[in-house]
């Protein structure tokens, strides 16, 4: 922006005209005397409050105003090669060949719908479903059996064929591990869900578990969003969990909000819209130092293309392999659904992208890491497409 943004000055007083005798042919000046335009002598300067003989100067925006904006466009600008650069690096992870060995560990695992406990599902679905997990990676089954009330406690109604699924599976699938996927709303961005800062929840949650792990369930699964980085609350709460799945010979599991592509980006996100969407590496380790399975939510990341998305699992990947200690199991998600909204385009966050990224990973930061596999989100959703890739990148 220029300096100077207002109208000129106009032109100066009698410039480039005549005096007035001239023009109109007046009687000339007598000799010895001089014309006011030959008169050597300066003007008087003009007494307080005489009208000035030049005109007003223009006015012209604040100088405060063009600085203020002048900062704005600069940040502007500097947010958008910022993203064009983080997107770039993304495009760029996406390149390159896997490692050779990169494949299932057999240690993988599908999130299943609440339909397998309220009595949807039967014998035939059981049957259909063992059919297609054959011959696959996959070890445990994530069962929507909540959502957990928000005082923390799970009311026996809610899954009423737990024990009639548990005992149908295993005799499809003998190794196959039956888990109690539970989740809820966390009050931090809102006046409703679960508040964990309070001890009562707390142990109602733990009791909550208990009664799960007594139906039959060889784990309990925790998906509680949204989870601020650093709160301390759920380190707690997870320290409880673990010491009472422990006792039980039962696994702990929960789903992981995905970790800063930038450090500190989760600060500058909740600054801006309130809703601080990632976790700091250092505290996805010290989730992962507590519980026996991490998986971690790589999908809805607001990537617009394939390779981008691709990239970013990749990315997503090694950060969560380099603090995530070899006993804990680590999953990453694939998006076995298909929607469209914001943060999530479908046509870019696939399969296919999802598993090449995740090998690229694995290959860079620990190809050789034993407890590792990806996690299925989510059964009712997927499509013989969805099948079909993962065992075409990520089985076979």
């Amino acid at each position: 922006m220029d300096a100077e943004t207002g109208p000129g000055k106009g032109p100066e007083m009698g410039a480039g005209t005549d005096s007035g005798t001239e023009r109109s042919g007046a009687e000339p000046t007598p000799t010895g005397e001089t014309s006011p335009e030959t008169d050597p002598t300066p003007p008087p300067d003009p007494q307080p409050g005489t009208p000035s003989h030049h005109p007003p100067r223009p006015h012209r925006p604040h100088r405060a105003l063009r600085r203020t904006l002048t900062a704005l466009s600069l940040v502007l600008l500097l947010l958008v090669l910022a993203l064009l650069t983080a997107e770039g690096a993304l495009r760029v992870n996406y390149s390159g060949e896997p490692a050779p060995g990169t494949r299932t560990r057999g240690q993988d695992a599908l999130w299943l719908g609440h339909a397998w406990v309220d009595g949807r599902k039967n014998e035939a679905d059981v049957r259909e479903l063992a059919g297609r997990l054959r011959g696959t990676g996959i070890r445990d089954l994530y069962v929507h059996s909540g959502p957990l009330e928000d005082d923390g406690t799970l009311p026996d109604a809610d899954y009423p064929k737990a024990r009639w699924l548990i005992g149908a599976l295993h005799r499809e699938l003998p190794e196959v591990r039956v888990q109690a996927w539970l989740g809820d709303v966390v009050a931090g961005e809102g006046p409703k869900g679960l508040r964990l800062e309070r001890p009562a929840t707390r142990s109602a949650i733990l009791d909550s578990t208990r009664r799960i792990l007594a139906a039959g369930f060889q784990g309990a699964h925790f998906d509680l969003e949204p989870l601020h980085s650093g709160d301390r609350d759920y380190l707690t709460l997870l320290d409880d969990l673990r010491t009472l799945t422990r006792a039980h010979h039962a696994l702990l599991s929960v789903a992981a909000h995905q970790i800063d592509p930038l450090p500190g980006f989760h600060s500058f996100w909740g600054a801006t819209t309130g809703h601080p969407k990632w976790w700091s590496q250092a505290y996805f380790g010290q989730v992962a130092h507590r519980v026996d399975q991490i998986a971690v939510m790589s999908y809805d990341t607001m990537q617009p293309l394939p390779s981008l998305y691709g990239g970013y699992v990749a990315q997503q990947t090694s950060l969560a392999l380099e603090v995530t200690p070899g006993s804990t199991q680590l999953l990453m998600g694939l998006p076995f659904y298909h929607e469209n909204r914001f943060g999530h385009r479908a046509r870019a966050e696939t399969v296919p992208a999802a598993v090449r990224g995740v090998r690229l990973g694995l290959s860079r930061t620990d190809a050789r890491r034993a407890r590792f596999g990806v996690a299925l989100y989510v059964d009712f959703a997927a499509t013989d497409a969805d099948w079909r890739a993962y065992r075409e990148g990520w089985v076979e």
